[in-house]
Parts: structure tokens; C-alpha cells; sequence
């Protein structure tokens, strides 16, 4: 169980990190936005021990207060 907890985190994390190569051309806020939803999903995933939806809810609280400190 560990193993793919910790194999689900280090593809959500290499997913984020390809990802975030893709913002140069972003705005700040869509920037912050799109920070703070892989923030979120990382989080979420912790917190709920790799729950599809603790990860779709994470990165949906974690996009709406990174747009929100993007202002």
C-alpha cells in the first residue's frame, strides 16, 4: 500500500513539474492558479492517503485560493 501511495505522489509531482514548464506564457494569476491546484492535489493525496477525490478536491480548493492570492 505504501509503495503506491508513494508511486501515486511521485507521478503527481513529475506530472506538476512537466506541467508547470507550460506557464511561461501564463498571466500571475493564471500562474498562482495553476500553483495552487497542484499544491492542492499533492496535499489532498497526503492527507487522504492517495483518494481520487481527496486529490480532484484538493486541487479544486487549492486552484480557487491560488486565483484568489493571484489577484
Amino acid at each position: 500500500m505504501k509503495t503506491t501511495q508513494r508511486l501515486a505522489i511521485s507521478a503527481i509531482t513529475a506530472a506538476l513539474t512537466l506541467g508547470m514548464i507550460g506557464c511561461s506564457g501564463m498571466s500571475q494569476r493564471d500562474q498562482s492558479t495553476a500553483a495552487g491546484a497542484g499544491i492542492g492535489a499533492v496535499g489532498g493525496a497526503i492527507l487522504t492517503g492517495g483518494s481520487p477525490l481527496g486529490v480532484v478536491g484538493g486541487a479544486a480548493v487549492g486552484g480557487v485560493i491560488g486565483n484568489q492570492v493571484g489577484k
